[in-house]
C-alpha cells in the first residue's frame, strides 16, 4: 500500500514537472516574437543589458552569499561561460533583425546538435551514431526549409553562430557546473551578459527604453524567460529524467514557430515541414530512450538541453533548501 502511494506520489510530481517544463518552454519560445518587436526600436546591445542586469541583480539580490562561495576559479569560470552565453543571445538578437522568429527558434534549437561535436573538438567526446544521423537530419530540415524562398543570408547565419555560441556555453557547464556552485555561477553569467553589452552598448551608444511596451519586454524577458524560468526549471528536472526532460524542452521551436504565427507571421509548409524534421533531429540525438545507446548519446552530448536550460540545471537544492 506504501509502495502504491509512493508510486502514485512520484508520478503526480512527475506530471506537475512536465506541465511546468512545458510553461517554461513556451515562455522561451513566445519570447522570440517579444525580442523580435524590441529590437526594432531599440538597439541589440541597449536591450540585452538591461535585460541581463535585471535578471543577474535579481539572482544576486536573492542569494549573495552565493556570490561569494564561488572563489576566485568559480568567478572565472563563470565569465568564461558568460562570454558564450553572452556571444549567444548578441548574435541570435541580431539575428531576429533579418529573418522571422519561426526561423530563429528553429535554428537556435540546432545548439542541441552542435554540442556533442563541440564537446568532441574540446575534449575529445566522440558522437555516437545517433549523434551523426540527428545532424544529417536537421541539415535536410534546413535545405527543406530555404527550398521556400526562405534565404539563409545575414539573419540566419548569425543565428547558427548563436547556436554553436550556446553549445559552447553548454560544453563549458557540463564540466565546470556543480550542485553548490550552481547559482552562483548562474548569477555571474548573467551578469557577465549584462557587462558585455554594456560595454558594447558604451561604444555605440547605449540607449535606455522609451516606451512601457520596450520596458515590458525587458521586464517580461529578464524576470519570467531568464531568472525565474530558471529556478522553475532546476525544480522541474529534479523530479525527471534527462531523456525525458529533454523531449519536452524540444518544444522550443515548436512554440517559437506557433507564437509567429498566432501574431500573424506567414510560416509556410516548407518552414514546417523543415521545422519538424528539425525538431525530429534533436528528438533522435537527446530524448528517444530505450536502448543503452540512447544512453551513451545523452551522456556524450554533454547533457544537451539540459544544460543549456539555464546554467543552474542542479539549483533545485540551493533554491529549495536556501
Amino acid at each position: 500500500m506504501n509502495e502504491e502511494r509512493s508510486e502514485n506520489l512520484i508520478q503526480e510530481r512527475s506530471a506537475k514537472a512536465v506541465v511546468a517544463l512545458l510553461i517554461v518552454t513556451a515562455a522561451w519560445g513566445s519570447t522570440f516574437v517579444i525580442v523580435q518587436d524590441a529590437v526594432a526600436h531599440l538597439s541589440v546591445t541597449s536591450f540585452l543589458a538591461w535585460r541581463f542586469l535585471l535578471a543577474g541583480a535579481v539572482l544576486g539580490f536573492a542569494r549573495p552569499r552565493a556570490l561569494k562561495q564561488l572563489g576566485r576559479q568559480g568567478w572565472l569560470k563563470g565569465v568564461v561561460i558568460g562570454l558564450a552565453l553572452g556571444g549567444g543571445y548578441l548574435l541570435q538578437t541580431a539575428g531576429l533583425r533579418y529573418t522571422s522568429a519561426a526561423v530563429s527558434g528553429l535554428l537556435t534549437g540546432l545548439a542541441v546538435i552542435f554540442t556533442p561535436f563541440l564537446a568532441w573538438i574540446v575534449f575529445g567526446q566522440r558522437p555516437t551514431r545517433r549523434i551523426l544521423v540527428g545532424a544529417v537530419v536537421a541539415t535536410c530540415g534546413l535545405a527543406v526549409m530555404s527550398s521556400s524562398g526562405i534565404t539563409f543570408g545575414l539573419g540566419a547565419t548569425l543565428t547558427l553562430g548563436s547556436a554553436v555560441m550556446f553549445a559552447g556555453q553548454i560544453v563549458g557547464l557540463s564540466r565546470w557546473s556543480s550542485k553548490d556552485k550552481a547559482y552562483g555561477l548562474a548569477t555571474v553569467q548573467l551578469l557577465t551578459v549584462a557587462a558585455m553589452n554594456l560595454l558594447l552598448g558604451g561604444f555605440q551608444g547605449l540607449s535606455v527604453p522609451s516606451s512601457s511596451a520596450q520596458w515590458w519586454a525587458i521586464v517580461l524577458t529578464a524576470l519570467v524567460a531568464t531568472a525565474f524560468a530558471f529556478v522553475i526549471q532546476s525544480w522541474a528536472q529534479a523530479q525527471l529524467s534527462p531523456g525525458r526532460t529533454a523531449l519536452v524542452l524540444t518544444m522550443e521551436p515548436v512554440f517559437a514557430a506557433l507564437t509567429a504565427w498566432i501574431v500573424g507571421q506567414n510560416i509556410g509548409l516548407p518552414v514546417l515541414v523543415g521545422g519538424v524534421m528539425v525538431v525530429g533531429a534533436m528528438l533522435v540525438v537527446d530524448a528517444i530512450p530505450g536502448s543503452a545507446e540512447a544512453g551513451r548519446a545523452r551522456l556524450d552530448a554533454g547533457g544537451i538541453r539540459d544544460e543549456r536550460i539555464s546554467g543552474i540545471a542542479e539549483l533545485n537544492e540551493v533554491v529549495t533548501t536556501g
